[in-house]
C-alpha cells in the first residue's frame, strides 16, 4: 500500500527516497485511472496497488546500465509485481512522470517556505511594536536625513515580507500545474481522464496544455519569487551591517561569549550573519536567471532544463530555508542600542530640521527657491563649520525677517516627525 510520505526538513524533500516515492504513487494512480475505464482488469490494478515498491540501491545500480532514471525505476518497479507490470507506464513518457512529480516536490518545499516567511514575520512584527517609538535618524544615500524610528524600519521589513508571502502563495499554486499527456503532449496514447484522475489524487492540476512537459515559464516564476525573497533578505542583512559600522553603533548582530571575531584582532564583532546572507543572496538571483534560461526549448521538448534544475531546485529552496531561519534568529537576538541612536541623531547638530525650516519660510510668503535659498546658506554654514543649526538660525538676520526665536525653536523639535506613526502601525498591521 502505498502511504501518504511526511516530511519534517527541507533537504528530505530531496532525497533519492521522497523522489522514487512519488514516481511510484504517480505509476500506481496511473494503472489505477485504466482501471476505471477498463483498460485495465481489475486484478491486475490489485496486483500493481499491493506490490508496487522500490529499492533505491537497487534503481541506482540498474541506471548504471540503462543511462535512464525512470527506466531504471520501472524496471525495479516489475521485479515487484510481476506479470501485471506490463501495465506499469503504460501510454504515457518520462517527463510525465518526472514533471508530475516536480510539482509535488516545489509544492512541498513552498510550504516549509510559506511558514518560514510567516514565522519571520512574527519577529520583525514584535520589532516593530517593540521599537515603535525609538527615534533615529533617517538616511539616504547614506547621509542624515530627517527622523524616523527603528520600529517603523521594521515595520517596513514587515510589509516586504508579506508581499512575499504573497508572491509565494502565487507561486505555490503556479507550480502545482502537472502533465499525463504523452510524448509531445496530445494524448496520443493516454486518455485526458488519466491526467484529471492522478492530479487530483495529488493534490495538482492538469496544465491546460503541454508538451512533453509543462512550459517552464511556470517554474521560472517560482524561482524568480525566490530571488525576490532572497533580495530583500540582502537588503535587511545590509541594513545591519550599515547599523553595525563602528561609526554608527546603532544595533549589532548577537555576540556570545567565547566567540571569535577576528583570528588576528581580538577586538572584533564583525555582522557575519549578515554578510552571508548578502552573499547567499547572489546564489539564489542566479538560479531564477537559469530558470528563465530554462522557458526557451527546441521544439517540443529538450533536455537543456533538466540538469538545471536538477541543481536550483534542491539548492534554492534548501538555501532560501535555511536563510529565512538564519535571517529570523538575528533579528530576534538583535542587540538595539536606542543611546546611540539619539546621540548619532544630533551628531548633524540639528540639520535634519532644514525642511521644516524652508517649509515654514513658503508658509511666510517666500517662494520655494527664495526659502531654499535663505535655508541652504545657514544649513551649509553649520555643516561646514561643525555649528549649531538652531543656534545658527536665531543669529541670521535673513531668517529672523521671516521666523522670531520662538518659532525657530518650535519649528526644530522632533515631535512633529512621529505624529503619523500610529496612522503607518495601523495601515501595516491593521
Amino acid at each position: 500500500m502505498i502511504e501518504r510520505y511526511t516530511l519534517k526538513r527541507m533537504a528530505d524533500i530531496w532525497t533519492d527516497e521522497n523522489r522514487f516515492q512519488k514516481w511510484l504513487q504517480i505509476e500506481v494512480l496511473i494503472c489505477e485511472a485504466y482501471g476505471e475505464l477498463s483498460v485495465i482488469p481489475p486484478e491486475d490494478v490489485r496486483t500493481i496497488r499491493e506490490k508496487a515498491q522500490f529499492d533505491t540501491a537497487r534503481i541506482l545500480e540498474i541506471e548504471k546500465r540503462t543511462k535512464h532514471d525512470v527506466v531504471a525505476f520501472i524496471e525495479n518497479l516489475s521485479e515487484y509485481v510481476g506479470s501485471s507490470s506490463r501495465y506499469i507506464h503504460m501510454g504515457v513518457t518520462s517527463s510525465d512522470i518526472l514533471d508530475t512529480s516536480f510539482a509535488c516536490l516545489l509544492k512541498e518545499a513552498s510550504d516549509i517556505l510559506i511558514e518560514d516567511v510567516i514565522n519571520f514575520m512574527a519577529v520583525l512584527k514584535e520589532n516593530a511594536l517593540k521599537y515603535k517609538e525609538i527615534p533615529m535618524i533617517g538616511r539616504t544615500h547614506g547621509i542624515h536625513a530627517e527622523p524616523v524610528t527603528f520600529g517603523l524600519k521594521m515595520a517596513h521589513f514587515y510589509d516586504e515580507m508579506r508581499r512575499n508571502l504573497e508572491r509565494l502563495n502565487a507561486a505555490r499554486e503556479r507550480i502545482t500545474y502537472a502533465k499525463i499527456s504523452g510524448a509531445v503532449g496530445t494524448f496520443a496514447h493516454v486518455p485526458p481522464f488519466v491526467e484529471e484522475y492522478v492530479c487530483t489524487k495529488m493534490g495538482l492540476k492538469p496544465a491546460p496544455i503541454s508538451t512533453q512537459i509543462v512550459p517552464r515559464d511556470y517554474h521560472a516564476e517560482f524561482f524568480t519569487t525566490l530571488a525576490i525573497i532572497a533580495s530583500s533578505i540582502e537588503k535587511m542583512s545590509l541594513e545591519i551591517r550599515h547599523l553595525q559600522r563602528t561609526e554608527v553603533g546603532e544595533a549589532e548582530e548577537f555576540f556570545q561569549k567565547g566567540q571569535t571575531g577576528s583570528s588576528a584582532m581580538p577586538h572584533k564583532r564583525n555582522p557575519i550573519a549578515s554578510e552571508n546572507l548578502c552573499g547567499l543572496a547572489r546564489l539564489i538571483r542566479g538560479y531564477a536567471v537559469s530558470a528563465l534560461e530554462n522557458i526557451p526549448l527546441w521544439h517540443e521538448r529538450d533536455i537543456s532544463h533538466s540538469s538545471v534544475e536538477r541543481v536550483i531546485a534542491p539548492d534554492g529552496t534548501i538555501l532560501l530555508d535555511y536563510m529565512l531561519e538564519r535571517i529570523k534568529n538575528m533579528y530576534k537576538n538583535l542587540m538595539v542600542y536606542p543611546d546611540r541612536m539619539a546621540q548619532n541623531m544630533e551628531m548633524s547638530k540639528g540639520l535634519h530640521h532644514s525642511e521644516a525650516i524652508l517649509l515654514s519660510l513658503i508658509r511666510k510668503g517666500l517662494t520655494r527657491q527664495e526659502a531654499y535659498k535663505l535655508t541652504q546658506k545657514v544649513a551649509m554654514s553649520c555643516y561646514e563649520q561643525g555649528l549649531n543649526f538652531t543656534a545658527e538660525l536665531e543669529k541670521d538676520a535673513d531668517i529672523r525677517r521671516y521666523l522670531t526665536v520662538e518659532e525657530i525653536i518650535s519649528t526644530t523639535n522632533n515631535e512633529h516627525y512621529f505624529q503619523h506613526v500610529n496612522t503607518i502601525f495601523k495601515r501595516v498591521f491593521g
